[in-house]
């Protein structure tokens, strides 16, 4: 039954639909978060230590971070999977490409394939960059994302990268929350305005509340 519902379109479409809705819970979370350096060093680095002990004592040290991070890698893969599968059957479906392209298709329609790549090749950086602290510029400092965030604003490529992969993130929330709608049945004619109103909004939100900390950090605002 499940392998069945897997490989029917419908069926992969409710996977990106609802990976890609546990994805903006996160995102919607992590850009809270990263604002909370506009409060100062000790409230981030706080946050950051907080973030490790959620749950306890039931949860040990860091496990429910740890289950957050399996739910998201599973969500992102299963979203990826999904999305290159439907890609790679629609090619199938229609091998000679449109002379014209498709009326009313939106440039975030149009651009939802490059904006997954991009933001896939953004989360291994970020992670290596802030999270291991491989490729970090700075001497990454374990539990203090504050000095972290500025050692990576500080250089002009750690603001081109985030700034690119935010603004592709806006333009994949705003096409996919739509699109999440309609697979799971929340979209429907009378409630078509609103839900577009509220990808176009949530998006806006979340591209502004990422790049207000390079931005912040650039202009000596966070230092």
């Amino acid at each position: 039954m499940t392998r069945t519902i897997w490989d029917s379109s419908v069926g992969k479409k409710t996977v990106m639909a609802v990976s890609g809705l546990i994805m903006l819970l996160y995102l919607i979370a992590h850009m809270i978060g990263n604002l909370k350096i506009f409060f100062g060093p000790a409230e981030l680095n706080h946050y950051a230590h907080w973030l490790r002990t959620v749950g306890e004592p039931f949860m040990h040290y860091e496990w429910t971070l740890w289950l957050i991070r399996v739910v998201l890698v599973v969500a992102v893969v299963a979203h990826a999977v999904s999305a290159y599968q439907l890609s790679r059957r629609d090619i199938r479906a229609r091998p000679a490409k449109y002379v014209n392209k498709k009326a009313g298709k939106s440039f975030a329609t149009r651009t939802m394939r490059w904006g997954g790549i991009i933001l896939g090749l953004f989360i291994v950086w970020h992670i290596l960059d802030l999270t291991t602290g491989t490729v970090h510029p700075g001497g990454y400092e374990h539990l203090h994302p504050y000095q972290n965030i500025i050692d990576t604003f500080s250089t002009w490529y750690g603001n081109v990268i985030y700034i690119v992969a935010v603004t592709a993130l806006g333009f994949h929330v705003r096409h996919g929350l739509w699109s999440a709608a309609q697979t799971l049945g929340a979209g429907k004619a009378t409630r078509d305005r609103a839900l577009k109103i509220l990808a176009n909004g949530l998006a806006l939100v979340l591209t502004a509340g990422f790049v207000v900390v390079p931005v912040a950090v650039m202009t000596g605002v966070v230092s």
